[in-house]
C-alpha cells in the first residue's frame, strides 16, 4: 500500500469511527432527554384492592398532589384479585416508562410465599420508588353481634362458638390474613377464614354480621369505630395507635411478641429508566412530607413516611425473609 492509499484507508476509519461514535451520542442524549421531559402524558398509578380500603385511599391522596406536582393527571386504577396480586402482575408486565406504577404494600412480600406459581418475582420485577405510609392493624367486631369488650372475652366466646366464628381479610396471602392465622394460632383456637377483593366489601360485610372480626388497617374502619357500630378490641402493632389511644395493643392483651403493621409504598417496572425513578421519588417525597399530606394521613390513623428507594429496597428484602419463615410455620399456601 502506498502513502496515499495508506492515507485514504485511515481517513476511511477515521470517518467510521466519527459516525459510530455520533450516533452513540445521539442515542445517550435521546434516552437523557427523554426521562427529563417525562411526564409527557397521564400517569397511571395501579391499586391492586377495591375502592374503599387504605391502599385506595392512601393512592388518591398521594395522587392528587402528585398530579399538581408532575403537571400531568395521576390516575388511580383499582385492580383488584388474588390477595393484591393480580395488580401486581399487570403493572409488572406494563411498558417500564414511568407511566404505569404500583401501588404495593407489605402484601406482596407475604405473597411471595403464599403463592406457589405468581408470574412475577417481587424483588425482580419491579424498582421500589419510595414508602408512602405505616398503618397499623386492628382487631375490630361488629359491636352489635358480638358481645365482648377485650381480646381476651373474644377469644373465650371462639373457643365456645359452633360453628367457628370467622375473620374476614382482602385476600389471600394478605397481612390480615397471616395476622388472623397468628391470632389463632397463637390463642389456641379455630376461626374461618373468608376472604374479600379488598376492605371496601370485608367492612361492608363486617358491619352486616356476614362475618365476626377482621384485622384490618385503621384507616376504613376507623369512621364506624368512632360511630359505635365496630368496636376496636386491640391493635397489632407493638405500640398503640395515635388515631386509637385508648386501645391496647395485642401485647397487652397477653399475646408476647405480636408486633405485625402495614407499610404502603409505589413501585415501578423493572427496566424503568433510572432518572425517571429518582424523579418520582423526589417528587413523592415532597408531596410526603408536606404538613397538608402529612395531616391528612394522621386524621386516617396512617404514619406518613417518604423515604429513599434504597431504604424501600431493604425494606422489601428483610419482609420478605421475614414472612417467609411465618408462612411456613403456618403452612399458608395458595397454588
Amino acid at each position: 500500500m502506498n502513502s496515499r492509499q495508506y492515507t485514504t484507508a485511515g481517513t476511511r476509519v477515521i470517518k467510521h469511527t466519527m459516525l459510530a461514535a455520533g450516533v452513540l451520542a445521539t442515542a445517550l442524549f435521546g434516552c437523557g432527554a427523554a426521562a427529563q421531559q417525562w411526564p409527557t402524558k397521564p400517569v397511571s398509578l395501579v391499586v391492586p384492592f377495591a375502592a374503599g380500603g387504605t391502599t385506595d385511599v392512601l393512592a388518591r391522596a398521594l395522587g392528587d398532589k402528585l398530579s399538581v406536582s408532575l403537571g400531568q393527571p395521576v390516575i388511580v386504577e383499582n385492580k383488584p384479585g388474588a390477595g393484591s396480586t393480580l395488580g401486581a402482575d399487570i403493572v409488572a408486565r406494563a411498558k417500564p416508562d414511568g407511566y404505569t406504577l404500583l401501588m404495593g404494600a407489605v402484601h406482596h412480600t407475604i405473597a411471595s410465599s403464599v403463592y406457589k406459581n405468581l408470574s412475577y418475582d417481587f424483588q425482580k420485577s419491579f424498582e421500589p420508588v419510595t414508602t408512602v405510609a405505616l398503618v397499623p392493624n386492628v382487631l375490630v367486631i361488629n359491636a352489635t353481634n358480638t358481645n365482648a369488650s377485650t381480646a381476651g372475652e373474644l377469644v373465650a366466646l371462639a373457643k365456645k362458638a359452633k360453628p367457628s366464628m370467622s375473620f374476614g381479610s382482602n385476600g389471600y396471602g394478605t397481612l390480615q390474613h397471616l395476622i388472623g392465622a397468628q391470632f389463632a394460632a397463637q390463642n389456641g383456637i379455630e376461626l374461618l377464614h373468608v376472604p374479600y377483593k379488598g376492605s371496601g366489601p370485608l367492612t361492608t360485610d363486617l358491619l352486616g354480621g356476614q362475618v365476626s372480626m377482621s384485622f384490618d388497617t385503621v384507616t376504613p374502619v376507623l369512621p364506624h369505630i368512632k360511630s359505635g357500630k365496630l368496636r376496636a378490641l386491640a391493635v397489632t402493632t407493638a405500640k398503640r395507635s395515635s388515631a386509637l389511644p385508648d386501645t391496647p395493643t395485642l401485647n397487652e392483651a397477653g399475646l408476647k411478641d405480636f408486633d405485625l403493621g402495614t407499610w404502603f409504598g409505589v413501585l415501578a417496572p423493572a427496566g424503568t429508566p433510572k432518572d425517571v425513578l429518582e424523579k418520582l421519588n423526589e417528587e413523592m417525597v415532597k408531596v410526603i412530607h408536606s404538613p397538608d399530606f402529612r395531616d391528612r394521613m394522621s386524621k386516617i390513623g396512617a404514619e406518613a413516611v417518604g423515604n429513599s428507594r434504597e431504604e424501600m429496597v431493604k425494606q422489601i428484602d428483610e419482609d420478605t425473609k421475614r414472612f417467609a419463615k411465618i408462612i411456613k410455620a403456618a403452612n399458608i399456601t395458595v397454588n
